[in-house]
């Protein structure tokens, strides 16, 4: 498939089948997620992998997952993190979200459903899984087989702006 149209193909999956994930297709999205760019070739990105129901149970306790059967939390380590010098703009958030959306658009080549949720209680995940304070919880990505109704990749024509209204050249 088109990169593009792998694209347009993906939807944020809020139903999921009772069924489990393969490792080898796990692997295949972690393994996107390493390779993702960093600023600086940092590499902040940290993938914690709930598998677990206990774990799930946790996670469920801070965000909605959907009955996903595996809930992939993504930190960044302040520590280890470029800042842009000339105002010290911090990139962990960049960082990890360029690693989220290479994880989900290889969960979507797979054949797997996610939804990148980003409204969760970072402190109940911090606390609920022992994660150290210089290590941020970013982001949480739901992977599994999707249940229901597939959106149309031709939605996007009507649901996304045209181009030309995000469009500039040379200035604003």
């Amino acid at each position: 498939m088109d990169m593009l149209d792998l694209m347009k193909s993906r939807y944020s999956v809020r139903s999921y089948e009772p069924k489990k994930v393969e490792d080898d297709k796990l692997m295949k999205i972690l393994e996107a997620g390493r390779i993702a760019p960093t600023a600086a070739n940092m590499q902040p990105q940290r993938f914690l992998v709930i598998k677990s129901q206990e774990g799930l149970e946790k996670v469920n306790k801070a965000a909605n997952t959907y009955n996903a059967p595996i809930v992939i939390i993504i930190c960044g380590d302040s520590e280890k993190v470029w800042k842009r010098p000339f105002d010290g703009k911090d990139m962990v958030d960049i960082d990890t979200s360029i690693a989220t959306d290479h994880m989900m658009l290889e969960a979507q080549s797979l054949g797997l459903g996610t939804c990148w949720i980003t409204y969760f209680k970072k402190d109940v995940i911090q606390s609920e899984f022992n994660i150290p304070q210089n290590i941020e919880p970013v982001s949480i990505l739901i992977v599994g087989y999707g249940n229901g109704k597939v959106s149309s990749p031709d939605r996007h024509i009507t649901e996304r702006k045209d181009l030309n209204e995000m469009l500039f050249y040379e200035s604003f």
